[in-house]
């Protein structure tokens, strides 16, 4: 069965960091492209940034470049999200799947980013 766990959200001020990680069982990470998503409230999800396990190539939403990076551990089959900088527009519930989101959406993890 596939799960994902996203981890690591919580509430900062704006300026301030959080580490998302995303645990993804009973689906092998290191053959597909991974990434992390965000669904604001009263808005669709979005896609944030990912990156091709196979070589490590990442992508990066415009209104986050700069401030996130992702990466991943494929040993551990997770998939990390540095956030810095962070602003208030950046509240939203996180949440992390194959590029293509074709796998079961995990509950996600809140991140509320205050002004």
């Amino acid at each position: 069965e596939v799960q994902l766990v996203e981890s690591g959200g919580g509430l900062v001020q704006a300026g301030g960091s959080l580490r998302l990680s995303c645990l993804l069982s009973g689906f092998t990470i290191d053959r597909y492209t991974i990434g992390w998503f965000r669904q604001a409230p009263g808005k669709g999800r979005e896609g944030v940034s990912c990156i091709t396990t196979s070589d490590g190539t990442t992508w990066y939403a415009d209104s986050v470049r700069g401030r996130l990076t992702i990466s991943r551990d494929n040993a551990k089959n997770t998939v990390y999200l540095q956030m810095n900088s962070l602003k208030p527009e950046d509240t939203a519930i996180y949440y992390c799947n194959r590029r293509s989101g074709s796998l079961p959406w995990g509950q996600g993890t809140q991140v509320t980013v205050s002004s």
